[in-house]
């Protein structure tokens, strides 16, 4: 009986530092990716998450035109902004 409740409380003890280590990071991070991305504005200079540097020419809801210094335009899902670019 007792090899069986401290199994219980190991698997237990295993789950809760699994969720602090590896399940609320996670969430924490995509929940401000998705901030991020559901606050981008015209103008704003971003990076893609393939490594595309460039400003933002238009927004809609689901895509996003950037343009680079060169002046060519690209679109990508709203979803592919990895993170803005800071001044």
């Amino acid at each position: 009986m007792n090899q069986t409740v401290l199994l219980v409380l190991q698997l237990v003890l295993l789950g809760v530092i699994f969720y602090f280590f590896m399940i609320r990071p996670e969430n924490k991070r995509r929940k401000a990716i998705a901030t991020m991305q559901s606050s981008l504005e015209k103008g704003d200079r971003v990076v893609t998450i393939g490594g595309i540097h460039g400003r933002i020419h238009a927004l809609e809801q689901e895509t996003v035109t950037l343009i680079n210094d060169e002046g060519q335009k690209w679109i990508f899902e709203r979803n592919a902004i990895s993170r803005k670019v800071e001044k």
